[in-house]
């Protein structure tokens, strides 16, 4: 199993600090996702929190699904969410399900309201809100409050024999209606749906609450340390309220440790040009402004994962960010920059052309080609040699060549000299345009006697571009990704839509690529020199249609131009 960096924080300190105690034998973690749309990147830190915490302490730690709202929950979601913490690196101890708990949590219950800490309600939503008070305000007594338990028992049973409606009744927690923890006023714990469980089937037509749910599945997993992010903080008080009125007997918690779990709260790393809703990445997806949960733009982790992020680069990232207890903001160059330094160290050279010019070198030999050997990698010689043909016809980059250059445009134009990467230099001496004036050709004279970076007069050239022979070209439609949106802080705004950047996605379909990239692997990462990180599309290419994903520029281009 990956071990996700895990450098020192509160939570690695308290956790230290109960095993040194005698609190705890070890530690037990769990990553408790509820499977109603797929894992993003704020799921990564919680991901490596817990599993690298578990790891780092010489613990374990359970993937367990919270699925108790059988409407928004599918098959889908639940196996795709295992998929990406598996390709993250981790292993779970054991695989879970809330929905393994529902007798269980039936049972408890039925406990609560026989020790008069539950009863059935009928107020309906509108009237529990206007009962609940507000942070200033008390909340007022139900109507139900009093009901004997005896009649909630019956109630609650009848409730899920399937005799009342949808929404006529709730089963709450008798707590406290003017605590100042709104949380503590009298929740529900189990509502009526008529629903179908990818799971559960149509065994149950009622379902508990979440706060009901999570505590409980802990204690019963015999979780030590249970991690949420802050907005669980007013909700903690409910869940140790919970573990203190029910009957956890030894039998079904066997041999699990000393103490009750201990929920610990830490701060959400909320990352720029991003939106991390569950409710606004549905809309998305639904609405067709990206092309499914696994668009590159998106910071979905099957999404990352095909625009060609590694899970090194992901935990790495996550390590960085660290864990603290307030909020925070992470600019998105520090994602960018974590994958960066992973394929600046990990992928292999090559030449790639995306918008391709042809460039005919005159005086080069119709009937001749050759090749360059050149180093998959300036720096680690581990990853070979590779030979790359060259002819008397190339493709260049449009970018490369300007009809009327500045001074400091160091690439091609008339009458200028450049020198083809590992090759030789080479003269524009003539320029072919089309009626409408686009430059279609270039035809060029080559100095036979500056290859290997060298001329035989001394002179020096400034201009390197890289280029790919006509003759040996893999065709490829390339994907060039950017930020999907323009603002730092969409998920701020009224209208989050009409943020998105027209320019995320631009598609370049006549790319053409040198021929080793013919034999590459769909996993596999390169940096195209000059231009960026790229991957195969894991989803689209095919034998017969090649298509690259952009990962990454070379460098931050948006610090350029400000945020």
């Amino acid at each position: 199993m990956a071990k996700a960096p895990n450098p020192n924080h509160f939570i690695r300190a308290i956790s230290s600090n109960d095993l040194k105690n005698g609190k705890h034998d070890y530690i037990y973690t769990r990553f408790p996702p509820e499977p109603n749309g797929y894992l993003h990147l704020g799921h990564a830190k919680s991901i490596c929190l817990n599993f690298g915490l578990a790891a780092d302490l010489g613990g374990k730690c359970n993937l367990r699904f919270d699925d108790t709202n059988p409407e928004k929950e599918s098959l889908e979601y639940m196996e795709a969410i295992r998929d990406s913490v598996a390709w993250l690196g981790f292993e779970w101890d054991k695989l879970c399900y809330a929905s393994d708990y529902y007798d269980h949590l039936y049972g408890f219950a039925l406990e609560l309201i026989d020790k008069g800490l539950a009863y059935v309600d009928d107020l309906n939503a509108e009237q529990m809100r206007e009962y609940r008070g507000s942070l200033t305000e008390a909340g007022k007594d139900s109507p139900s409050r009093d009901r004997a338990p005896a009649e909630s028992r019956d109630l609650f049973e009848r409730m899920r024999a399937g005799e009342f409606k949808e929404g006529e009744y709730t089963l709450r927690a008798k707590i406290d209606m003017a605590s100042p923890n709104i949380s503590m006023r009298d929740p529900i714990i189990y509502r009526i749906r008529y629903a179908h469980h990818y799971r559960a089937g149509d065994k149950w037509c009622i379902y508990p609450m979440y706060d009901f749910t999570h505590c409980i599945s802990d204690a019963l997993e015999g979780i030590t340390h249970s991690l949420c992010t802050l907005e669980f903080q007013d909700n903690r008080e409910l869940y140790d309220w919970f573990l203190a009125n029910i009957t956890l007997t030894e039998n079904l918690l066997g041999e699990k440790g000393k103490a009750m779990p201990k929920q610990i709260e830490f701060g959400r790393s909320n990352l720029e040009y991003t939106v991390a809703s569950k409710r606004k990445l549905i809309q998305l997806v639904n609405e067709g402004h990206v092309n499914g949960w696994d668009d590159p733009r998106l910071t979905t982790l099957v999404g990352l994962r095909r625009r060609g992020y590694t899970p090194a680069s992901i935990r790495n990232f996550c390590a960085d960010i660290g864990v603290t207890k307030k909020d925070s903001t992470i600019d998105m160059a520090v994602l960018e920059n974590a994958i960066r330094q992973d394929l600046e160290a990990s992928a292999k050279r090559a030449f790639g052309v995306l918008n391709p010019l042809k460039l005919v070198i005159t005086n080069y030999p119709e009937d001749q080609s050759e090749t360059f050997t050149v180093k998959n990698h300036p720096k680690d010689e581990s990853m070979g040699t590779r030979e790359i043909p060259f002819g008397r016809e190339v493709y260049i980059e449009q970018d490369d060549f300007m009809l009327d250059p500045p001074s400091k445009f160091f690439r091609l134009g008339p009458g200028r000299e450049v020198r083809l990467r590992y090759g030789y230099a080479v003269t524009c001496d003539e320029v072919i345009q089309d009626d409408a004036g686009n430059v279609v050709e270039l035809r060029c004279s080559y100095d036979p006697l500056s290859a290997k970076g060298k001329t035989a007069d001394g002179r020096k050239i400034k201009g390197i571009i890289h280029w790919v022979s006509a003759a040996n070209a893999v065709d490829a439609e390339v994907r060039v990704y950017d930020r999907l949106y323009t603002e730092p802080n969409p998920g701020a705004a009224e209208d989050f839509i009409s943020l998105i950047n027209p320019d995320s996605l631009q598609v370049f379909p006549n790319a053409k690529l040198e021929p080793s990239l013919a034999e590459a692997n769909a996993e596999d990462r390169f940096q195209f020199e000059r231009v960026g990180y790229f991957c195969f599309d894991r989803v689209d290419s095919s034998e017969q249609k090649l298509i690259m994903n952009r990962t990454v520029s070379l460098r931050d281009t948006w610090a350029k131009v400000g945020k």
